[in-house]
């Protein structure tokens, strides 16, 4: 702990002195909320076309063993941290409104790594990595601004955060409380602030720009999924109604991409730009907090460790790449962003201690051979699951693990841009078994690569690879730190504190 406090003020010192070039790249880091593997065009769906977020991916590299987290907290602390949630407390679920714990103050954060390299850094959007004390908001953890909400959720329209029995507004500029902008959609409000940093940015200096829409992500549980309806009505031939909206959703979170790629081009920053597309989990599917995400064809939804919920839809944009529109089969993991990004904008990636992530840009850009051959997924209580080679081990409740079709059936094949690209499509063979695997009981093991759909346990027929899975697990289970969670805090009810979401324990 103390050796990443030291750490951490030496980034603060020499972010103060570093010398900065224009021949650093840009980074422009996307991150999409609960929108699942099928709710993308260039993953087969022809359902909701994406045509801009597929022209990133078409003429970029598609991750397609990228795996996250099964919910929000977890995943944005192992994209900041770059360290597995079981080493920073975070594996327990999300951090609510009115809980008083953040990730760890000993923790640097991604933004005061770039910072170290001279890089101006602006987040918009959702945070969602507490806000408990002011030490803990995204402007003392290494931003130079914040536009967004701290919590987990809001209403798209009105910016108000409703959780624990309490009622607020949760929205900001830095730390000002921002009370005009009732009425404008929040898709729609943060790519204005996302093309306005873009537009105003000093070009001699390279930036980091983390956009982290709400989107698709459900807003407050009284109207949980909301889209302007002119947006709605383009979608009037998909007969569920909820899968209507999404669609919309997901439409708007599409056209930011667009605009935000624009705004890069007219600034003449494109061409130094890499561009990093990702969701945080995958997609709450059958009506989930009242979404319709879809992950189909594969197994469970966010919130468990199958495929739909920790496989994440992820790309990488860049003239820098070497090699583009292809796929990339190669095993990636949130926690890679730190020292992948670090490495990228100039740092000497040796120097970083105590990570879980690899420096991935050799394999991303120049096809080398991946650092990567496991990916701890999670563990939180018996619930864990665990990537090496070609092999899945999970162990986890019968809660959402089934598969989950298509919602809204309806599908508008014309309206796809492009053919997706060869390996891009998951594909399984058959139908679903009628007995799925349990795994409960025992810990399950899968061959992800001939069977990405988790049809069939193959524990008994490879006990060796089984024992070896397990052997690993164990490793990491000796390595872990208690979850940070806290009980909800009354004293934070924005009753107390002018009807506004705030730090309440300073």
């Amino acid at each position: 702990m103390m050796d990443r406090l030291l750490f951490a003020l030496t980034l603060s010192v020499l972010s103060s002195i570093a010398h900065t070039s224009s021949s650093k790249p840009h980074i422009i880091f996307i991150l999409a909320d609960d929108l699942g593997w099928d709710d993308v065009s260039f993953h087969g769906s022809n359902q909701i076309p994406t045509p801009h977020i597929d022209d990133l991916a078409n003429n970029g590299v598609i991750l397609n063993n990228y795996y996250v987290l099964p919910v929000c907290t977890p995943t944005r602390s192992a994209i900041m941290t770059g360290r597995y949630p079981i080493h920073t407390g975070m594996q327990h679920w999300v951090i609510s409104a009115a809980l008083p714990y953040g990730v760890g103050l000993d923790e640097v954060f991604l933004p005061q790594y770039l910072k170290e390299q001279g890089y101006k850094t602006h987040a918009i959007g959702k945070w969602h990595l507490g806000f408990f004390k002011s030490e803990y908001i995204p402007t003392n953890r290494g931003f130079d601004s914040f536009f967004g909400f701290w919590s987990g959720k809001t209403d798209y329209w009105d910016h108000s955060q409703g959780e624990e029995g309490f009622w607020g507004l949760d929205l900001r500029n830095d730390t000002t409380p921002v009370w005009n902008e009732w009425g404008n959609y929040g898709t729609e409000l943060f790519t204005e602030q996302a093309v306005d940093v873009i537009n105003s940015h000093d070009t001699s200096k390279p930036l980091f720009m983390y956009l982290a829409h709400q989107a698709v992500h459900n807003a407050n549980s009284h109207q949980p999924i909301q889209a302007p309806q002119d947006v709605i009505n383009k979608f009037s031939h998909i007969q569920d109604e909820r899968r209507r909206i999404f669609a919309a959703m997901a439409t708007v979170l599409d056209q930011s991409v667009g605009k935000v790629v624009d705004a890069l081009k007219t600034r003449n920053m494109y061409n130094n730009s890499v561009i990093i597309f990702s969701t945080d989990n995958g997609g709450p599917a059958a009506g989930l907090d009242g979404n319709s995400a879809c992950n189909y064809p594969l197994r469970g939804m966010k919130t468990t460790l199958w495929e739909g919920g920790v496989r994440g839809v992820a790309l990488v944009q860049s003239p820098l790449l070497g090699t583009t529109g292809r796929v990339s089969m190669d095993m990636m993991h949130a926690t890679d962003w730190v020292p992948t990004l670090y490495g990228l904008a100039g740092g000497d990636t040796k120097k970083l201690e105590h990570l879980d992530g690899f420096d991935m840009w050799p394999s991303l850009a120049h096809q080398q051979q991946s650092p990567r051959s496991e990916i701890l997924i999670n563990i939180d209580g018996y619930n864990a699951a665990l990537r090496f080679q070609q092999w899945k081990l999970i162990n986890t409740s019968t809660a959402h693990s089934g598969w989950y079709p298509r919602p809204g059936l309806t599908e508008m094949s014309s309206s796809v841009s492009k053919v997706p690209l060869k390996n891009a499509v998951v594909n399984c063979s058959g139908e679903p078994p009628k007995v799925p695997a349990e795994c409960s009981e025992k810990p399950c093991l899968f061959n992800i690569e001939e069977d990405p759909c988790e049809y069939y346990n193959v524990a008994e027929k490879y006990p060796d690879v089984l024992q070896k899975g397990l052997s690993l697990l164990a490793n990491y289970k000796r390595s872990m730190v208690p979850p940070r969670n806290k009980p909800v805090d009354k004293a934070a009810d924005p009753r107390i504190h002018g009807g506004v979401w705030t730090t309440w324990c300073d």
